[in-house]
């Protein structure tokens, strides 16, 4: 009698979880396949404004202040 007992309490546990998996499965496909779907929005990359600035062109008549100094400074 235990035995038929038992049985009968585990097969219904059994069908109450399969059937409470299907009905969860049924009342969420939609959902889970538009998430297994979902592609993120691309964000746009930040723009950074660098200013970039360059050295004026010297002219050939003038000289450098490392040519100028005398070549004691330099050996040191």
């Amino acid at each position: 009698m235990f035995t038929i007992v038992a049985a009968t309490i585990f097969s219904a546990a059994f069908l109450l979880a399969a059937g409470t998996i299907a009905w969860m499965f049924a009342l969420y496909h939609q959902k889970m396949a538009a998430a297994l779907l979902f592609e993120p929005i691309p964000q746009n990359p930040p723009v950074y404004h660098i200013r970039i600035t360059r050295n004026r062109v010297r002219q050939p008549g003038r000289s450098t202040t490392l040519s100028a100094l005398p070549g004691s400074a330099l050996a040191a």
